[in-house]
């Protein structure tokens, strides 16, 4: 159902796309980032891997087509967690690999925590087990994204982070195409919020623990030259967990599933094998 449809899940109504056709293969349930934004920015990182597997992505509650106007108690990382569980299991898909994406990533280290036996692999692309003040430290003094910051603030959020997430800058007029494609809605998820340390954490337990003790196969997927969650986040991440593989992609940023879809799902398909 490319096109997607709405999927009642309990106390909310989420807008879920799915691509590829079901096999015996588990099917790959994808978490996205944001929270703020809808899962259609990923769509080209998945359309190669549909050729052959069976994913589900969906809005996040208060974004996207899904239920909106919720209280702001209502938006949390845990309601994400329990929507996911649910579709899993109100789309009868059993035991799922699962992929989190940017913040999406971190919301995937609780699922594993709290719904283990429903996760069969798990996939952390472009994503961090590791608080702001580590990524500012890999951040601070590289020149190219102070550079590229400075851009971003003398157009006054019209670039929309397109030279942060795309390294080749060739490329980041059609990720801005891209964005502006889906709309200007920001959804319902305040950032204010988020970054007041009001909201609770997407991962409240310690992600390297429940990682190692979850005893799951898991890929670390990265660009190089990610300017979110630095490449040294994804790299300190593999060294914690023994059951981790890590995948980087090189000339790529945080969006390397745009730049590269190719590589990106390649790497993916291989895992899953």
């Amino acid at each position: 159902m490319a096109d997607g449809m709405l999927v009642d899940v309990g106390d909310v109504t989420l807008f879920v796309r799915e691509l590829g056709r079901r096999t015996d293969k588990p099917s790959l349930v994808v978490i996205h980032g944001g929270p703020d934004v809808g899962h259609g920015y990923l769509l080209p990182g998945f359309e190669p891997l549909a050729r052959d597997h069976h994913v589900v992505l969906f809005d996040f509650r208060g974004c996207g087509r899904s239920s909106r106007g919720l209280p702001a108690d209502e938006l949390e990382p845990e309601y994400v967690v329990r929507d996911t569980h649910r579709l899993i299991e109100k789309l009868g898909l059993g035991s799922v690999d699962l992929l989190g994406f940017s913040t999406g990533g971190r919301a995937a280290m609780q699922f594993v925590d709290k719904h283990p036996s429903q996760v069969r692999r798990l996939i952390l692309a472009s994503t961090s087990a590791y608080s702001g003040a580590d990524n500012e430290r890999y951040l601070d003094g590289w020149e190219e994204y102070e550079r590229r910051r400075r851009a971003e603030a003398a157009a006054h959020g019209a670039l929309r982070n397109s030279t942060i997430f795309v390294w080749n800058l060739d490329l980041a007029p059609a990720y801005l195409e891209l964005l502006e494609s889906l709309g200007s809605d920001t959804g319902d998820w305040s950032y204010e919020r988020a970054v007041s340390g009001v909201m609770h954490p997407w991962c409240p337990g310690d992600p390297e623990a429940i990682l190692r003790n979850s005893g799951k196969p898991i890929l670390i997927l990265h660009g190089e030259q990610d300017m979110g969650f630095p490449v040294q986040l994804a790299r300190r991440l593999h060294a914690a967990v023994p059951t981790s593989q890590l995948a980087v992609i090189p000339n790529a940023a945080h969006m390397c599933h745009f730049e590269k879809p190719d590589v990106w799902s390649d790497h993916i398909r291989e895992f899953l094998r």
